[in-house]
């Protein structure tokens, strides 16, 4: 037989010694690889967008919408490459949200939108505020969490804490942003007594007036002397509250009214606009100890794109455990309540482990048929396979997270095919004897090497053209079948370079001397092929079997795709992941008080530590809590007010569980939806995709 592409480089590999030294270095370089990748739960989603923010002083919702926001929907519509464009109306202003095609330039996407907005900003009315332009991405979801709680400091005092603590965490490397969510600010209140200001002749916008201009400071000028020029500056900064309460802010009878004489200085926490408090829940240790609701301040800790998300939190982790000497006192706890650096790693992990688990049980298989030579030929055939894989993902600049590596053990059943196709033929003629080993080896190699490389393209034509899936979920799903891909097309190059080296050490039986040779069966005394022909046989001689038999297969066929449209079978894109957390939302009507919704939030909570499953729970009143990747497409950051309240609820390790988070969620729903029936409040359980 001439020898065809698939002979002729099995033929250089087979007795070449090369071939070992590409085997040791493909499996360090892959391993190396996998320390290299960086792991994060989801993969990079690069599509632009951003969110435009625009002011309207004085303007009703109304007039927001039909003065300002309209007219910047249809000017971005017009930009190339804009593919959605969504806006939301309020008092005072508005918020554009604009979406590019998948695909498109994300800094050149920006670029125009700046442009754009920049050239028509004559055409909006007087008052109208310079535009804000928001970017977002999927890297603004916070990975780490840490929340500080004290049962002596309140949230003022924790706050100063936290703006210390978030100072020396912005010092790490690939972190991008921090986020201070609760506690007061440090704030020098005014209060008027009107009485005093009339028996002063002042009014209260005098005033204000005079403290603005107070708290001033600017170059006036400069002047030479002696060859020197000196600069000269007017005013200064208010530094202190004396500086406050000493200030002039009139004049009666000739003599200085101070700021002190008709106002009350108060120098300490503002008023507070957010609550937020930490509890725990009978699935923590500390819940025995610990009973009620303490003040809190939470860390929200977001890294940069491609950056390793579990190194980062490792680093963050370190560095404020250093920290606890120095700056945090005794006091003061830290409860890590996110840590999408430990759950990627685990996640990653347990994949990792699920893929050894199908090597090994794909090779049980092979011994079972083969024996254990045919079965070592495929263990070290594979790794080597994925190897090469894992140092494709480095050089794509992919991720470690759970659709890169599904990838992997998705095609784990197929990529074994092209090296078990090649050792088994080669096992055969070994087996017949007829011709050199070297020579069988090839000639096995040429009778099966071209349908294995149409039948490995032809799997890759299959599954390729998800790739090309359109919308969010494009590059959401690009990695999964672009790196099966990638694994089938080495698992090819692994079959007719390294598994023909391994057949041909592994799977020639030498003879024995003073041993008779094996007397192999003939074929058709095998079991499997007695089973096989009792089966087949009928259908190939007898019409009626056939056509029941095609009529079976047709009536399961349609059965099957019937499940969907009868919706007996749930359609979803992606199955629900059983995660550590959950979200509560809690809306009340408008016009509700801070401390009102603070009572159904803190309600809430209380049930909530009475289950056994949760571990903790964080409730943020008048704010948003860290946004997980729903909240990133919901803009749930952007929820404040008196009336919004959210509560993050942190589970025990699923390890430690039998159920699902959903089933708990589930289960938890309407006693929350109770509570919040009570006092008028729109409560949603919220679970992370």
């Amino acid at each position: 037989m001439k020898d065809g592409i698939a002979g002729r480089i099995a033929n250089f590999f087979i007795t070449s010694k090369l071939t070992v030294l590409l085997m040791i270095v493909f499996m360090v370089i892959g391993v190396y690889s996998s320390f290299l990748i960086p792991r994060e739960e989801e993969p990079q989603i690069d599509v632009a967008m951003a969110d435009i923010f625009v002011g309207y002083p004085g303007a009703s919702p109304t007039e927001v919408e039909s003065r300002v926001v309209k007219p910047l929907e249809s000017l971005l519509s017009n930009i190339p490459g804009v593919e959605y464009v969504y806006s939301t109306s309020s008092k005072e202003g508005g918020m554009v949200i604009v979406q590019f095609y998948v695909g498109e330039d994300i800094e050149r996407s920006y670029v125009k939108l700046y442009n754009e907005i920049s050239k028509h900003m004559d055409q909006m009315p007087p008052g109208v505020t310079m535009p804000l332009i928001k970017p977002r991405a999927i890297d603004d979801v916070p990975m780490l969490g840490l929340t500080l709680w004290s049962e002596t400091y309140d949230d003022y005092q924790l706050k100063r804490i936290a703006d210390e603590l978030t100072q020396e965490i912005e010092k790490v490397e690939k972190v991008s942003a921090t986020h201070i969510i609760g506690g007061r600010n440090r704030q020098v209140r005014v209060v008027l007594d009107k009485d005093k200001l009339s028996s002063s002749g002042l009014d209260f916008l005098g005033v204000a007036e005079m403290i603005n201009a107070s708290n001033q400071q600017m170059t006036s000028g400069s002047f030479d002397k002696d060859d020197t020029e000196f600069l000269v500056t007017t005013g200064n900064f208010l530094e202190t509250s004396a500086d406050v309460e000493n200030l002039i802010v009139g004049v009666q009878q000739n003599q200085p009214v101070y700021l002190n004489q008709v106002a009350n200085i108060f120098n300490g926490p503002e008023l507070p606009v957010s609550y937020v408090s930490h509890g725990f829940g009978k699935g923590s240790k500390l819940a025995a100890e610990f009973q009620s609701e303490y003040p809190a301040v939470t860390i929200a800790i977001a890294k940069r794109k491609g950056a390793d998300a579990m190194k980062i939190a490792d680093v963050v982790l370190g560095k404020v455990e250093d920290l606890r000497a120095d700056l945090i006192p005794d006091e003061v706890r830290v409860e890590i309540t996110r840590n999408y650096g430990e759950t990627a790693s685990q996640k990653v992990s347990e994949l990792l482990l699920h893929l050894f688990g199908a090597i090994i049980a794909v090779t049980f298989v092979v011994m079972i048929a083969m024996g254990w030579r045919g079965g070592l030929v495929v263990f070290l055939s594979v790794p080597i396979t994925f190897a090469l894989t894992l140092l494709s993902y480095y050089l794509l600049d992919y991720t470690l997270n759970r659709i890169t590596l599904f990838a992997l053990v998705f095609v784990t059943g197929i990529v074994v095919d092209d090296s078990i196709i090649i050792a088994e033929n080669m096992h055969r003629h070994f087996k017949m004897n007829r011709l050199p080993f070297k020579q069988a080896a090839i000639y096995a190699i040429n009778e099966v090497g071209n349908p294995t490389i149409l039948a490995t393209l032809t799997v890759i034509a299959s599954v390729l053209p998800m790739a090309f899936v359109s919308g969010l979920m494009g590059p959401y799903m690009s990695p999964m079948p672009i790196g099966a891909s990638i694994a089938m097309i080495l698992s090819l190059f692994v079959a007719l370079t390294i598994t023909p080296y391994l057949g041909y050490i592994f799977l020639r039986e030498k003879e024995k001397k003073g041993k008779a040779p094996k007397v192999e069966k003939d074929l058709h005394d095998t079991l499997i092929y007695r089973l096989y022909a009792k089966v087949e046989t009928p259908m190939l001689e007898n019409k009626k079997v056939q056509y029941i038999f095609l009529g079976a297969t047709l009536v399961l066929l349609l059965g099957s795709v019937g499940l969907f449209f009868t919706k007996t079978v749930a359609v979803k894109m992606l199955p629900f992941d059983n995660k550590n957390e959950m979200q509560v939302v809690i809306d009340m009507p408008e016009g509700t008080t801070l401390e009102r919704t603070a009572v159904v939030a803190k309600e809430i909570g209380q049930f909530l530590s009475t289950q056994n499953k949760v571990v903790n729970y964080q409730n943020y009143v008048g704010t948003s809590a860290p946004i997980t990747f729903n909240g990133l497409v919901r803009h749930y950051d952007l929820r404040s007010g008196s009336n919004v309240a959210d509560i993050q609820v942190n589970l025990i390790d699923k390890k430690e569980r039998k159920e699902q988070s959903h089933d708990i969620a589930k289960a938890l729903r309407p006693h929350i939806q109770e509570i919040g029936k009570k006092f008028g409040a729109n409560v949603k359980i919220v679970e992370v995709p």
